[in-house]
This record gives structure tokens, C-alpha cells and sequence, in this order.
């Protein structure tokens, strides 16, 4: 037995114990400078690529720091230069359960490529919790702070902007001093979805959109009203009553058991696609020979169900690319000017929702 510690403290270690792993000690300028036998303002030369020194000294003063593994101060080196190199990031729609949109397939894409679009420009993004502008990260330095689907008079867009802090968001900031922004057109999206499934012989298109007043969601409302006034169709909406997969299944089921049966449904709610086919089992429809079905979604498990769903992505990645590349314009340039895009969604027509004597 081992004899227990005194005053508190830890066993002795014995001669068979390993010995405790110490971290090796950090390179820095002045040992590069030395074991290349250059001066440090040199060798500091050298590695930024500044001052008039001849190909063989730069050389040699960068073999030297490769060969012994110096890695430049990031965070001094910012401190110089006056910026931290910042990027908040937080998601407006979700602003009653703050990380939880890191389990929707849409906003994680959008977050991953968010993430990996500002570091190839040299800046780290740091996730926040969403509603009004928070104490605990407030005072952090940031260059710009990305709110992504922000509610309707949503709070933390004020503050920023109150605050003389960049904005990036959707097209609801557009025209104001210091935000910029992108976007896709909901109108566009609707009206694409729609007709494909007229075509396809739909009459009766039930819409399934989550009782929320993003931009986004209020321009699929708005379209869907305006194509069905346009064609002398009936609107059928079913909001669902919070996110997630019960909620939203809860809202197909009630437009599937209405009482004059769709033969269609445009899931803009997100959804797994596979729990709509199954919805629509359940209830007595044959997708896609009694119902046609459309689902805005980012899930890759829709073009492997039976029949294959057909999906309205709206480009996550190609959104983050977008607007990292707008953001970090503005960014480098100093310009508050306000500035946007607009990227087109793309609808991926499969089994779901095209019959077989139509092509």
C-alpha cells in the first residue's frame, strides 16, 4: 500500500513512476538571431519580408527559424497592429436556445463554412449566444460580428450598430450605415417550387413554414400567398409551432389531415426528409403517385430514400463564401458603406416529386 499523503499533499513519486512531461520551451526571435549569427531586427526582417536584405541572408534567416520550429507571436503581433482579428457569430432565430442550432443541418453547414471562409482570410470566428447584446461578450474586440437569420426588430442589430460595430446579416439591414449583407430570394425559391410542382399536375400545394418572423420565412409566406392569388389556388399553411423534428411533424401531420387532402407539400420548416415520407404514409399517401413532395433542407439522406426527395438547398456554403468575401472587403478597406448579395437557391427535382408520366 502506498502510505498516505501528508499535510495533504500527493504521494511521493517512486523511481518506477514515470517522470512528468514538461512542455518544451517556446523558440523565440533573439534564439533564431543567435543560431543564424544575424541581429534580431534581421532576422524579424527576414521573416516579414520587409527591409533591404540580400536573397541569402532572408534565406538564411528563414531556414534557421523552419529549422527549429519558431512560430511568430500571433497575439503580440496583432496587439501592434491594433486589431484582434475578431469575427463574431451568432443566430438570431434561435435566440431562446442559443447552441441549438449547431443541430440543424443548415445552420451547421453555414457555421462550418462560415468559419473555415473567415480563417483562409485570417480571421477566427467566435460563436455566440443569440438575443440582446449579452455582458459576457460585449466588451470583446471584435472586427465585425455576423448575425445570421435575425428576427424581426431583432435586438442585438441595434446594439451592434448603436455600438459602431459592423453588422453582417440578411438583407433586412440593407441601406444601413455600417451593415452589410446576403442573402437568397425567398420570392425566387417560391416561385421555382411552385411551378415545378404545378407542372407535375399539383392543385392543391400545402405550404409547411415555422411560426417565425426572419426574413427569410416571411418572404416564403408573402410568395406563397401571391402564386396562389396568381393562380386562383386556395392557401394551405400549417405553422409549426417551435423547431425541431416533433414540432414540424406535428405541423405535417395537421396539413396532411386537413380536410380537402393537398396533393403536394412544400416542407420549408426543416425537417428530416426521411420523417415526411413517413408522415405521409402514415396518413394513406403514395409518394409520389398521391402526393408530391418538395423539402427545403440540407440533409444528404434525401436523395437516398425511396423515392428520393426532392430539396430546396439554399447554399449555406456558398452563402458563408459570399459573405465572408463581402465582410472582409469592407474590413480591409475601412468602408461602412453598406453593401449585399444575392444568391440564387438551387432546387434538386427528384423522385418525390415528379410522376412518371409527366418526365
Amino acid at each position: 500500500m502506498t502510505d498516505a499523503p501528508r499535510h495533504g499533499g500527493h504521494p511521493s513519486r517512486t523511481a518506477s513512476d514515470p517522470a512528468p512531461r514538461t512542455a518544451p520551451p517556446r523558440v523565440r526571435l533573439v534564439d533564431v538571431a543567435r543560431e543564424a549569427g544575424l541581429s534580431k531586427t534581421t532576422v524579424s526582417a527576414a521573416l516579414n519580408g520587409t527591409g533591404r536584405l540580400s536573397p541569402a541572408v532572408r534565406e538564411k534567416a528563414r531556414d534557421t527559424a523552419r529549422r527549429m520550429g519558431y512560430r511568430p507571436n500571433a497575439a503580440a503581433r496583432q496587439l501592434r497592429a491594433g486589431r484582434a482579428r475578431l469575427i463574431g457569430y451568432v443566430v438570431g432565430e434561435f435566440a431562446g436556445r442559443p447552441w441549438t442550432y449547431l443541430e440543424s443541418p443548415y445552420f451547421a453547414q453555414l457555421t462550418s463554412a462560415t468559419a473555415a471562409a473567415a480563417l483562409r482570410h485570417g480571421y477566427a470566428l467566435v460563436m455566440l449566444p443569440a438575443g440582446s447584446l449579452q455582458g459576457e461578450w460585449a466588451d470583446l474586440p471584435f472586427e465585425a460580428v455576423i448575425v445570421a437569420d435575425p428576427v424581426a426588430d431583432d435586438g442585438v442589430v441595434e446594439d451592434l450598430l448603436a455600438a459602431r460595430i459592423p453588422v453582417f446579416s440578411d438583407a433586412s439591414v440593407e441601406g444601413r450605415a455600417g451593415a452589410h449583407w446576403v442573402d437568397v430570394d425567398a420570392g425566387a425559391a417560391v416561385r421555382e417550387t411552385l411551378d415545378h410542382l404545378r407542372d407535375q399536375g399539383a392543385r392543391r400545394t400545402a405550404l409547411v413554414l415555422p411560426d417565425s418572423t426572419t426574413r427569410f420565412h416571411r418572404g416564403v409566406l408573402t410568395a406563397y400567398h401571391a402564386w396562389c392569388a396568381a393562380h386562383g389556388d386556395t392557401p394551405r399553411v400549417t405553422l409549426a409551432a417551435d423547431i425541431g423534428n416533433g414540432p414540424v411533424v406535428e405541423a405535417v401531420d395537421g396539413a396532411l389531415t386537413a380536410a380537402e387532402r393537398p396533393d403536394a407539400l412544400f416542407v420549408v420548416a426543416e425537417l428530416s426528409p426521411p420523417l415526411v415520407l413517413e408522415a405521409a404514409r402514415r396518413h394513406g399517401y403514395d409518394v409520389p403517385g398521391d402526393l408530391l413532395v418538395v423539402c427545403a433542407s440540407e440533409e444528404t439522406t434525401a436523395a437516398y430514400t425511396d423515392p428520393p426527395v426532392s430539396t430546396l438547398s439554399l447554399r449555406p456554403g456558398e452563402v458563408a463564401e459570399a459573405g465572408i468575401e463581402l465582410l472582409v472587403a469592407a474590413l480591409e478597406n475601412g468602408d461602412d458603406e453598406p453593401s449585399g448579395v444575392l444568391v440564387p437557391t438551387r432546387l434538386m427535382v427528384r423522385g418525390s416529386s415528379r410522376r412518371a408520366d409527366r418526365g
